[in-house]
């Protein structure tokens, strides 16, 4: 790796590079380990834990698609008693900077998983995953509502208190980005996770039948990364001081670069590392160099540079 000042951070929680796990992609880490030493990205992002043990969505739950795959997973996962007891302190003994992924299906459970978290040792940030239905709301999606979105991140501050920063997730598939960020800024939010998956559906025209098994999923991959970085900059054109962690269909340094250049504070990995369980230390490398290249002596100075020129 070149020599190069990769320091990161979101709101108070310092990095010493900028290149995660996207959540969801990588469990809690045990499996990644085995190609390479976790310490060496910025944080392990888990996959959003739940109140209770979730079985998740039937299957299939997978497929492909042009430059990118649906997953529809349903947030699979063994409850956060499991959890606290058996993954964070097998990644806390490894040295990994650890960011708690949340989701619930209603207010009052992200306020508990946000409690349970309070006097967790070992952890960076909490990730609240909104992206999820409302089941007191007739299913509508948190990240989708303003109003919804922002009580789920005043029950999280008030929860949590002011341990750690608040990484909130957003989706794309609202009409205005901004006017959701902005909720979640003033309820408490330290940071944002932009984007999460787009909402998509394949059809398998051989059974003339939906080919996952919840007939819809999230959409990865490089087929959405323009979406991502259009978000990212609309949402930094309007919030200049929100940190972001950007995600959205990066596979190399270059791709790592066009988030940065939007806004982004930190780079988030996902869909690539399936095809290559060590793309995330290719993409820090790659982003290193090629800042270098262009005259940067830190990351920092990048954040955002699009918005410079």
């Amino acid at each position: 790796m070149v020599d190069f000042d990769f320091t990161a951070s979101l709101g108070t929680a310092r990095f010493p590079n900028p290149v995660f796990t996207a959540s969801g992609c990588a469990s809690s880490g045990k499996e990644l380990s085995q190609f390479f030493n976790l310490t060496e990205i910025g944080a392990i992002v888990t996959k959003s834990i739940m109140v209770k043990p979730r079985s998740g969505r039937p299957t299939p739950r997978m497929a492909e698609t042009p430059s990118g795959m649906l997953n529809s997973i349903g947030l699979q996962g063994p409850g956060i008693d499991d959890f606290l007891s058996n993954d964070i302190p097998w990644l806390v003994e490894r040295g990994s900077r650890v960011v708690v992924s949340i989701a619930g299906e209603s207010v009052e459970e992200y306020g508990v998983l946000a409690r349970r978290l309070r006097s967790v040792s070992g952890l960076s940030a909490v990730e609240v995953n909104i992206s999820c239905p409302n089941v007191e709301n007739r299913g509508a999606v948190f990240a989708c509502d303003p109003s919804a979105a922002r009580a789920v991140v005043e029950q999280v501050r008030r929860s949590l208190g002011g341990e750690l920063p608040i990484i909130v997730k957003l989706s794309p598939d609202v009409t205005d980005i901004t006017e959701v960020a902005g909720e979640v800024i003033n309820a408490g939010a330290d940071g944002l996770a932009l984007i999460n998956t787009l909402l998509g559906m394949v059809i398998d025209i051989d059974s003339m039948r939906p080919k996952l098994g919840g007939k819809t999923g999230g959409l990865s991959g490089p087929a959405i990364r323009p979406v991502a970085v259009r978000a990212i900059y609309q949402v930094r054109a309007k919030f200049p001081s929100i940190p972001i962690l950007g995600m959205g269909g990066v596979a190399n340094g270059r791709d790592a670069l066009e988030l940065i250049f939007a806004g982004a504070s930190a780079i988030a990995i996902g869909t690539a590392t399936f095809g290559n369980p060590t793309a995330l230390i290719k993409v820090r490398d790659e982003m290193a160099q090629l800042l270098t290249d262009r005259g940067f002596t830190r990351f920092s100075d990048a954040i955002g540079y699009a918005h410079r020129v």
